[in-house]
């Protein structure tokens, strides 16, 4: 139809089982018409190049950032004689659900004064749930279900530490809102994560249970020495809604200067999608085309004005305070 695209990416695929060669025949499919492209970190953005072959030149890394106005720490410091471990997530395999069956008992065994906090829901709720009552948790395991986001802020700081198991993140915001509230996190290390905290807000472990296990000891041996004011200041100019803002608009207006191609000139970018992939790609989008001007005859666009190029964004802006 002419229209520029940018194109946003924030998953993770991996290359080995069907339904990912699937995906990314389908992701080829969609980018070869794309303008630009956006990604959340530069994992991301290695991962859709390689997946899609599309030139890394036209693909952005643009990170997500978080509402520091909204996820602020406690006013008052709490007392480390009782350490508390807070996860939401959603409960899924691909959020490291099991893993957390097999970490918790250990840390609490090792740690008698660890209390842990789970908040979200999901499938993989039961195995916890099992879990809690095969070591006599009940005391030492808070299940709180489904969380609104409103109410995120409100458990992240009745805790000390952030616990992520994702077994696949291309950023993650979860834990950008918990140090925002001056928590210390343990995580994975997988995807984007390791892009997205300083050393000394993180500790990284392996997705495995022992490995995971010695992370959080570590997290405890250093908590004393985190200040989660100044975590929260940092976090402020770390990430800002502005800025991702100013980025995105920059790759929106090089979108505007990248000349409309017609539908020939697109159809053999399709092709080097796959031996068959690539033809069935090239019937289905000249069977669009057909369509789109078959309905174009016969309910002609009539009255509707064409929107104005107005220019960068930035130049109608008065403040920064109108982004």
């Amino acid at each position: 139809m002419g229209y520029k695209v940018v194109f946003t990416d924030h998953s993770l695929y991996g290359f080995a089982d069907a339904g990912s060669i699937h995906m990314n025949k389908v992701l080829q499919f969609t980018l070869a018409d794309i303008d630009q492209a956006i990604c959340v970190s530069h994992t991301s953005k290695e991962n859709t190049v390689l997946r899609s072959g599309i030139s890394p030149e036209k693909v952005f890394m643009v990170p997500n950032a978080v509402d520091t106005a909204m996820f602020t720490p406690s006013p008052k410091r709490l007392s480390c004689d009782e350490i508390v471990i807070v996860v939401i997530s959603r409960l899924v395999y691909r959020k490291g659900a099991d893993l957390l069956v097999e970490v918790i008992p250990e840390v609490c065994r090792l740690f008698p004064k660890v209390r842990f906090i789970v908040g979200g829901d999901g499938p993989k709720r039961v195995r916890l749930e099992e879990m809690r009552e095969k070591f006599s948790l009940q005391d030492r395991v808070e299940m709180l279900g489904a969380v609104p986001h409103a109410q995120v802020r409100s458990v992240l700081i009745s805790g000390h530490i952030f616990l992520n198991s994702s077994l696949t993140e291309a950023f993650c915001i979860a834990i950008l809102e918990a140090a925002s509230c001056g928590l210390l996190t343990v995580s994975t290390r997988v995807g984007g994560v390791p892009e997205v905290l300083p050393d000394d807000m993180i500790v990284l472990a392996e997705p495995a249970p022992g490995d995971m296990v010695r992370a959080v000891k570590k997290a405890i041996d250093v908590l004393p020495g985190i200040d989660p004011q100044i975590m929260h200041l940092r976090m402020k100019k770390l990430y800002s809604w502005d800025d991702v803002a100013k980025r995105t608009e920059i790759v929106y207006d090089r979108a505007m200067q990248f000349p409309t191609t017609n539908l020939l000139d697109r159809l053999p970018r399709y092709l080097t999608c796959g031996s068959w992939a690539g033809k069935l790609f090239c019937l289905v989008m000249i069977i669009n085309y057909l369509l789109w001007r078959l309905l174009e005859f016969l309910q002609p666009a009539e009255g509707i004005e064409e929107v104005p190029d107005i220019g960068p964004l930035h130049a109608h802006l008065s403040s920064k305070n109108d982004f």
